[in-house]
């Protein structure tokens, strides 16, 4: 199992050099301790996440203090951009860091996100996986024609040139079933939060079924699960840390999600008190069952629960409003965690040849 640090933070209280600097010192971290990846999302104009409004600025700042691990945008959220825009900002990282990106695409949901082109919300999911091949295309250095000035279309053939011509590409997955076949046809990898357990092993099943399907090898396609992570040694002490932050955050994203529904016409009345008590029952539910919260051993039980399944990679969500010092502490724990699940060297020198990044 390989292990990741991913980052979206709901708490922009801190001071914003502060937070950047968190995010500096963690990615230092995991690149000494044979962490796979550090992720960045992209988020705009909210509390939730408002931290990342630009992973590809935030991944060239960490290529610069880091030297082995995989810096990954998680996700780029296609229909906020021009294809051409993605490649050139990717492959500019892709040079500083010595060939260490890969890309997760994301569709969006937010409506108020969609102010870059507000043409493309009711066809975001189309329109995004139309950009996979694209991408691909533009990342092998081939010319690809898009609309111009005047009628006229234009021949575009993108700089920099990265180091690999295969593109590393994740589909991010929410809610849409659809998404894991669609992940599996087009032989991307997946990233995607445990929200049910039957329904994840039923999904990672799909997925491998119909990479078979379209001649892609079922076995190679990765897996990523994005869990609440914080390792310590009591496991009522790590419940105490840990209830009153990760209830405001699920709190947050509860509220981002009615605001969008409200924007939609779709929202319906919830009171405060019946707003607080579902954002109590997702904790006790996050906490005993969806985790990696509490100490070693019981967070070892989920590790091994998500390879039974078909997990390949677990993306460590961090910093979800615990103090900065009490993350930064709490690494070793995390690490020594990582380290029972460590691949042997042989293979994690094939996982790190050019040829298996694409994974």
């Amino acid at each position: 199992m390989d292990f990741s640090a991913y980052f979206f933070s709901a708490d922009d209280r801190t001071d914003a050099g502060e937070r950047y600097r968190f995010v500096i010192d963690v990615a230092r971290y995991v690149d000494q301790h044979g962490f796979r990846a550090v992720w960045t999302p992209e988020r705009h104009f909210q509390e939730f996440g408002g931290s990342f409004p630009n992973p590809s600025v935030l991944s060239a700042a960490l290529a610069a203090v880091t030297t082995s691990v995989d810096l990954r945008a998680g996700s780029v959220v296609v229909p906020h951009h021009h294809a051409v825009r993605i490649a050139e900002e990717w492959a500019l990282v892709d040079q500083i860091s010595g060939g260490r990106v890969g890309l997760c695409l994301a569709t969006g949901w937010h409506r108020g996100d969609f102010v870059f082109y507000p043409e493309r919300y009711e066809n975001r999911r189309e329109h995004t996986f139309e950009q996979i091949d694209t991408l691909r295309a533009l990342w092998r250095g081939e010319p690809v024609t898009f609309p111009g000035p005047g009628g006229q279309d234009l021949e575009i053939r993108t700089f920099p040139r990265p180091h690999s011509t295969h593109l590393p590409l994740w589909l991010v997955h929410s809610s849409n079933p659809q998404t894991w076949r669609q992940a599996g046809r087009a032989g991307t990898n997946v990233l995607t939060l445990l929200d049910n357990w039957d329904r994840l092993r039923d999904n990672i099943a799909t997925y491998r079924e119909a990479r078979d399907e379209a001649g892609h090898d079922p076995a190679a396609g990765t897996v990523t699960v994005a869990v609440h992570t914080y390792v310590g040694d009591d496991d009522t002490r790590v419940r105490e840390l840990v209830e009153e932050p990760v209830t405001r955050y699920l709190g947050t994203f509860l509220t981002q999600r009615r605001g969008d529904a409200s924007l939609s016409g779709e929202s319906k009345t919830m009171t405060e008190e019946e707003h607080r008590s579902l954002s109590r029952y997702a904790f006790e539910d996050m906490y005993g069952n969806r985790s990696l919260l509490g100490t070693e051993e019981k967070c070892a039980a989920t590790v091994e629960r998500l390879a039974a399944i078909g997990t390949d990679e677990i993306a460590c969500m961090i910093d979800f409003g615990l103090p900065l010092p009490t993350v930064l502490d709490g690494l070793p724990a995390l690490n020594r965690l990582r380290a029972r699940f460590a691949p042997t060297p042989a293979v994690t020198d094939y996982y790190r040849h050019p040829a298996r990044r694409a994974r």
